[in-house]
């Protein structure tokens, strides 16, 4: 960093002391670990914060908590009219949009005041509660986080998790009464029903299973047997816990499927259900992955294999293997393959273009027979067929409106609108764009900016920009929800669709994971840097905000570039990228990340790595860094050690807050009023940074 931009850093920290209390956090104390990677030497201060159940890690914890909702409640303006707004978005009666299996509607609903979702048939017309919550968990922290049918959907397995755990309790229910049939089955990752329906394919998943990264094991397990399962059939498990074993019944063939893998190549296995013979291998690379769809007496396989922008296969049951597989639809150059739904006389198409998803409908002879052109300008975020009705069923949305769902008569192919949840949000003068920029390699980027109408583009506005870019996520269009708030206020916010998701494909990804992981960042930089050239805003009025993988680009970006942004929110983050393969299930991301315990990974992770390139003499932008205590997948370690190392770092006034929510796991698993007060506090945080009045 240049001389200018540390006076630059050092004049903000000046001007920000002065307009506020000063920020002094519990700070957390040092106690060195001196550790040897490689010939390189690593002396980290706070490896202590990683025992999460270690008295003195759960009292700063805590401290430093409460103080971070005291701080910005008492230093930041108060929003007149937020509380209200994100109070009246989710704390109302909330229909769900509704699904349908075998001819019969089900939906979720939630009432002012409720504090979870409860699931709902209609049965002659009316409405029949078959699943509360709150029935099993009156305190509200257990939220529902799976639903699957049986063949004729009379019975369904719902699951719960307790704050936001990914710890799994299913319970299988008549979805006529609501009566308890089987269950509880605890420890629970996944369920799928067998073609008899009397047993299950139950992959495990404990907090003993997650801490020590035990791979998953998956059984067949009688269902009336309950928790017990001595004389479960162990059906396999992965090597590896970065890798995955599943299982599951066709429902269109008498196929049981096998799929063994990482994020990105499989090898898939066949046999006749009910049977214990050894499964066929029909598919198997190190390279590339598939996945089976069946219809009509036709198996399709939709792969990356040779074809980064997925292809989709076809052959016949009596040559079920990948070899005798022909081409349906072809690999397409400027447009990505997102997946296809099979109906009974159609194969639908949908596929991407400039992140935009749209639909094409083929007979089984690969004949086109029209595009399915949505009745307005909006993404396709879903389609499904009810084989029962021969409904099929597509869901549109956009940043202004939520989504809409309509139905096609398979015969017509007329559209007919459904639903759409009337939200209590104002978004009449609202409006978004695409636009394209170049990153720092020439790459060209496509961003939406989301604003009112009539923008100024003065250099001036206040300015949120969000990222991801990794697993081969797209952020596609979607609903603004709370930030409307934001933007209503004068805001603008951006969505950049970074190398590392599938915008553009397998290619798109692959040239943002591993390593080149160093294209996402610049990527993001190259963002904000755009939307400061084109004078939407200014270093001082620019916030950044991502989770997750998300959470590890925001942190990046805000230890290369701490000149460029004003607030950054970090949330549920990976940081320390030398450790993070140690905790929870992040075994599972050497595959997108590598690992840094191999020499030739080491060399680039620790090069971004957020924690270990924290720089004595800077002023790092203000911080909101938050995490989960009950998050299964990113271990809330990275944000305590961010956040102390920050806080104790000479060179640092302005405030880097730690939010650790001790009911909530990976942003999953709030009750409604806890939502509503983390997004308050959020947004009066980001609104505060940016000086919104």
């Amino acid at each position: 960093m240049n001389k200018s931009i540390i006076i630059f850093l050092m004049s903000c920290s000046i001007l920000f002391s002065s307009s506020m209390a000063k920020f002094d956090p519990p700070r957390a104390v040092k106690k060195p670990v001196a550790t040897v990677m490689h010939n390189f030497v690593f002396v980290d201060d706070y490896q202590y914060l990683e025992d999460k159940n270690n008295p003195e890690t759960l009292e700063w914890s805590k401290k430093s908590h409460n103080y971070t909702k005291e701080f910005i409640r008492s230093n930041y303006p108060k929003v007149d009219g937020l509380s209200n707004e994100i109070t009246n978005y989710l704390d109302r009666d909330i229909r769900s949009a509704p699904f349908f299996r075998k001819g019969r509607e089900f939906f979720w609903l939630k009432k002012k005041g409720w504090q979870q979702n409860k699931l709902y048939t209609v049965i002659k017309g009316k409405d029949v509660l078959i699943f509360d919550p709150m029935q099993f968990d009156p305190s509200g922290l257990s939220s529902p986080t799976g639903l699957v049918f049986n063949n004729d959907a009379s019975l369904a397995a719902v699951g719960l998790q307790y704050k936001g755990n990914e710890i799994n309790t299913y319970r299988v229910i008549d979805t006529k009464t609501g009566k308890v049939i089987y269950g509880p089955l605890e420890n629970v990752y996944s369920f799928g029903w067998t073609k008899d329906e009397k047993s299950a394919y139950i992959t495990l998943r404990s907090k003993e299973i997650i801490e020590k990264q035990i791979p998953l094991p998956t059984y067949l397990h009688k269902l009336s047997d309950g928790n017990n399962f001595t004389n479960s059939i162990l059906l396999g498990a992965p090597k590896d816990a970065k890798d995955f074993f599943s299982v599951y019944d066709d429902e269109e063939s008498d196929l049981t499927i096998f799929s063994e893998g990482d994020f990105y190549t499989n090898t898939l296995k066949i046999r006749k259900q009910g049977t214990m013979d050894e499964p066929a291998v029909v598919f198997s690379s190190n390279k590339f992955r598939a996945s089976i769809g069946i219809k009509n007496g036709y198996l399709f396989y939709y792969t990356n294999e040779n074809a980064p922008n997925f292809k989709l296969l076809k052959t016949t049951l009596d040559k079920p293997f990948y070899k005798d597989a022909v081409e349906f639809y072809p690999e397409q150059k400027d447009v990505v393959l997102e997946g296809y739904t099979l109906t009974e006389k159609y194969v639908i198409i949908q596929y991407k273009k400039d992140v935009i998803s749209y639909a094409k409908i083929y007979d089984y002879n690969g004949k086109f027979i029209k595009d399915l052109t949505s009745p307005e300008f909006a993404d396709i975020s879903g389609i499904s067929y009810d084989k029962h009705s021969k409904y099929i069923y597509i869901s549109l949305i956009s940043f202004a409106q939520p989504s809409k769902l309509f139905r096609l008569k398979e015969d017509k192919l007329e559209w007919e609108f459904v639903y759409q949840d009337n939200v209590p949000i104002d978004t009449k003068d609202i409006e978004f764009e695409q636009v394209f920029y170049k990153s720092k390699d020439g790459t060209q980027v496509p961003m939406f900016i989301v604003h009112k109408k009539g923008l100024i583009l003065d250099g001036n506005n206040p300015t949120l920009l969000y990222g991801y870019g990794g697993f081969n996520v797209s952020m596609s269009p979607n609903f603004i929800g709370t930030t409307a708030s934001f933007i209503n206020r004068g805001g603008v916010y951006a969505i950049a669709n970074l190398r590392g998701g599938d915008e553009y494909g397998e290619d798109w990804h692959r040239s943002g994971m591993l390593e080149r992981k160093q294209n996402v960042f610049d990527d993001f930089i190259s963002a904000a840097e755009y939307l400061i050239n084109q004078k939407y805003t200014n270093p001082k009025k620019l916030a950044i905000k991502g989770g997750s993988n998300g959470g590890l680009l925001t942190g990046a970006v805000t230890v290369q570039r701490p000149d460029l942004f004003k607030a950054v929110i970090c949330a549920v983050p990976l940081l320390d990228m030398l450790r993070y393969h140690k905790f929870l299930i992040a075994r599972y991301w050497i595959p997108e990340y590598g690992d840094p315990d191999q020499p030739e990974d080491f060399q680039y992770i620790w090069k971004y790595s957020p924690y270990h390139n924290i720089k004595v003499g800077y002023n790092y932008p203000s911080m909101l860094i938050k995490a989960g205590e009950n998050d299964a997948r990113v271990d809330p370690l990275h944000a305590k050690k961010m956040a102390a190392a920050l806080q104790n770092l000479p060179s640092q006034t302005n405030p880097i807050l730690l939010f650790v929510d001790f009911d909530s796991g990976h942003g999953s698993g709030q009750s409604t009023s806890q939502m509503v007060e983390n997004i308050e506090l959020e947004w009066q945080y980001v609104m505060g940074e940016l000086e919104m009045r």
